[in-house]
């Protein structure tokens, strides 16, 4: 392909996958209008619900978040009623995140969201696994890079 050809627009994978994106976050907005939550504000949550209580180091690693965009999404969910933060006795500077009644109960309210999701990809659930995968693959070559 000549070069002039790969500075087309619908030659750029970072472009398809920032529309994909943008597309996804359209429809997660009006499926967790429901919940009373942000796309984000689901992820910590699904960190929370699969894994119990966390440092919110380990929210922030799991999710690829900063401390400076994760500590106000984690403000809001505890102004909401469905987290609630604890200091650490041992060391000061680290704060856990725990799951009140109210948000390990939105747990029932979101079991459709996945369902919902993989039916508005078009996919099949194997088609979307491959995709997973790939993205994945492409996640750790560009963290590497």
């Amino acid at each position: 392909m000549p070069d002039a050809e790969l500075l087309r627009l619908d030659h750029q994978v970072c472009f398809s996958l920032h529309a994909a994106s943008r597309a996804f976050g359209g429809v997660y907005r009006d499926a967790l209008k429901d919940l009373g939550l942000t796309y984000p504000q689901y992820l910590v949550m699904l960190v929370l619900w699969e894994h119990g209580a966390q440092p919110v180091k380990a929210i922030g690693e799991q999710l690829r978040l900063d401390s400076g965009t994760l500590s106000p999404l984690l403000k809001r969910l505890e102004t909401a009623g469905l987290v609630r933060r604890e200091r650490s006795t041992e060391d000061e500077r680290s704060v856990t995140i725990h799951l009140t009644p109210d948000g390990d109960d939105l747990r029932g309210k979101a079991l459709p969201v996945p369902r919902r999701m993989l039916a508005a990809t078009g996919l099949t659930i194997e088609e979307l696994r491959t995709l997973q995968d790939l993205l994945g693959r492409v996640t750790s070559s560009l963290d590497e890079a």
